[in-house]
């Protein structure tokens, strides 16, 4: 599909990498809707982009805004699903000095799931029914995964939502394919991003030394990746991993 051809949403679309992934959209042609819940960093967007305040964790929120979008673009054939947070922590824990056990609250625990995975599924689903609806295609949706969802200690929560993202977009691929509606995922390494800039400088040397190409990655990497999925009308149901060859 051709970038200008496009009527497509980015999720968490202001900020970090979903903002690099909005800017290079609009550059290219595409018509573009953006989402994220900081509506400060929304009303700094270039003109020409559309942006409107979204908790995709809200099912009403998300309802409206696929409505809202698909009204100000004159249709929807394309999703980059990236609203994503982190709550890292160990599921259970043992202080070495006083011997306490913690465990990860529900609270901790479902707080990424509900944004990374049942918000990401709401938005998929929102957004196919609506180009199912008004029969727009061909159709495409790139799923933000991670290399985590192989496993990665201090992460179960994260982890759990990136695996089964992974997952559904070869279920959704297949569920889709009739409706001529593509589906991939972009799994990115560490990223550069405000998510990670308050990272203890020597856990992140530490953390650079592993990574083969000998540093962490920057949003127009994954901004390559992207662009080849939603281009690609080949590619369907796969993941791309892209963190410097690093894994887990």
């Amino acid at each position: 599909m051709n970038l200008n051809d496009l009527k497509i949403i980015v999720t968490g679309g202001a900020q970090g990498m979903g903002l690099h992934f909005a800017n290079r959209l609009h550059e290219a042609g595409a018509k573009v809707a953006v989402g994220d819940v900081n509506e400060a960093a929304l009303a700094t967007l270039a003109p020409g982009i559309k942006r409107k305040k979204l908790d995709v964790s809200n099912e009403a929120d998300v309802v409206s805004f696929v409505a809202w979008a698909h009204a100000e673009l004159g249709g929807l054939n394309g999703l980059v699903n990236n609203a994503g947070i982190l709550r890292d922590g160990l599921l259970v824990k043992k202080d070495k000095t006083t011997g306490a056990v913690t465990k990860m609250s529900t609270e901790q625990f479902n707080a990424v799931i509900n944004v990374n995975l049942t918000g990401a599924t709401m938005m998929v689903r929102e957004v196919v029914a609506k180009m199912v609806t008004e029969g727009h295609r061909p159709g495409v949706i790139v799923n933000m995964s991670s290399i985590a969802r192989h496993g990665n200690r201090g992460q179960s929560n994260y982890v759990s939502a990136k695996a089964a993202l992974a997952a559904n977009t070869v279920t959704w691929s297949k569920e889709f394919a009739g409706f001529g509606i593509r589906v991939g995922a972009v799994a990115p390494g560490m990223v550069e991003t405000p998510m990670t800039s308050g990272m203890n400088q020597k856990a992140l040397e530490a953390f650079v030394e592993k990574i083969p190409v000998g540093r962490i990655g920057q949003p127009e990497d994954l901004w390559l990746a992207v662009k080849f999925v939603l281009e690609c009308d080949y590619f369907n149901g796969r993941t791309i991993d892209v963190d410097g060859g690093m894994g887990f």
